[in-house]
């Protein structure tokens, strides 16, 4: 049976098959007779990305991966709709495909979606700091970010909903587990009144800093970039965690990215002057993109650098908190534990410093 699903206006077709995580081939090639009909089961190549540590992403093609037609089958990771709500996430594909910042989602299915393959080859560690690259990763955002709410809404950001929600999951996790587990488990993370405390520390500091709420992605590593080089363009992928958030944030998170995931090296952080250059190409596109006047100043500058500081805090803390939940319910071969005593280190490491940036 097969029903619609409402996104940003659009109905998305919705086919009732469970694929097996394990076994992922036979409920892909029922699922791809209904998306290409024209293909022919023999003819059809699968080839499984191994870059996300959250869910399965496998490529679907007939001859290469490189035609039009080709088609991504994500398989949501265990637990996942705990702390995604997949719905949303739908709509914030359809939203930005129809600003042509995103692929086509083509149908969603009971554990996962499938949409268009981006062109490009998804982005190392390395290529982060190359200036030309940077840049239109920082042109990118500006862009994403001047998108409007539908119908001038009033929105809100997400921050503190998605890490109060990540909070209380964690202490349901922590309490509901056999003692020595969860000991043996979470060693190394602080308790969780010490997680409540910091996060009221954060909220009190951040809701004072006028940062602008803007359309963000909010989860932006490398992993999450595509480079296409022979059009000189960037494109941002999977939108599990879109939402309005304060513009810093974006900016402040994928900067702690620089310092990559599976072997966490906060040496990588961007420089001041990468920062300065990035956050210049940034107000660049944000102000072209909202229709004001391009000049960027110095002041402007130093100004997001300092608000990019402070609010890549709740980032290292929000992910921390989200790496303790995936060390819990995860199937996916990762150290998530020790992921998340890099961040919260990094956390508690920066909190003084940044804390003690003057704002203008």
């Amino acid at each position: 049976m097969d029903s619609g699903l409402v996104g940003a206006g659009k109905q998305l077709l919705h086919v009732d098959i469970y694929i097996d995580e394990h076994q992922p081939s036979r409920g892909i090639l029922a699922l791809l007779s209904r998306l290409r009909p024209n293909w022919k089961a023999q003819d059809i190549q699968m080839k499984t990305f191994t870059e996300g540590i959250t869910n399965q992403l496998i490529g679907c093609y007939v001859g290469s991966l490189l035609e039009p037609g080709c088609v991504l089958v994500r398989l949501y990771g265990k637990m996942t709709e705990l702390y995604v709500n997949r719905d949303h996430e739908v709509e914030m594909f359809q939203i930005l495909h129809a600003h042509r910042c995103g692929p086509e989602i083509y149908c969603s299915f009971q554990n996962g979606i499938c949409y268009e393959f981006v062109r490009g080859t998804v982005l190392d560690d390395k290529l982060l700091q190359q200036p030309s690259i940077y840049r239109l990763i920082a042109a990118e955002m500006g862009k994403i970010h001047s998108i409007q709410p539908k119908s001038g809404r009033p929105v809100k950001p997400v921050l503190w909903t998605k890490m109060s929600h990540f909070l209380k999951l964690v202490q349901s996790s922590v309490s509901s587990s056999p003692a020595g587990q969860c000991s043996a488990d979470l060693q190394k993370v602080p308790s969780f009144k010490t997680l409540s405390q910091e996060m009221e520390s954060l909220k009190r500091h951040l809701s004072e800093i006028d940062s602008p709420t803007v359309l963000c992605h909010n989860d932006l590593l490398t992993k999450n970039i595509i480079y296409n080089e022979k059009e000189g363009m960037v494109k941002f992928i999977d939108y599990e965690y879109a939402d309005y958030n304060y513009q810093a944030f974006d900016i402040g998170n994928h900067f702690n990215e620089f310092a990559g995931v599976n072997d966490v090296n906060y040496d990588l952080y961007p420089s001041w002057e990468l920062q300065r250059d990035w956050l210049t190409a940034y107000l660049e596109s944000y102000k072209h993109s909202t229709g004001r006047e391009v000049t960027v100043t110095e002041a402007e500058v130093t100004q997001l650098y300092i608000q990019v500081c402070k609010f890549s805090l709740a980032s290292s803390f929000l992910w921390g908190l989200w790496a303790i939940l995936q060390s819990r319910f995860s199937s996916i071969d990762f150290d998530f534990q020790r992921y998340a005593t890099a961040r919260l280190n990094f956390y508690f490491e920066k909190k003084e410093e940044y804390f003690g940036l003057a704002v203008n």
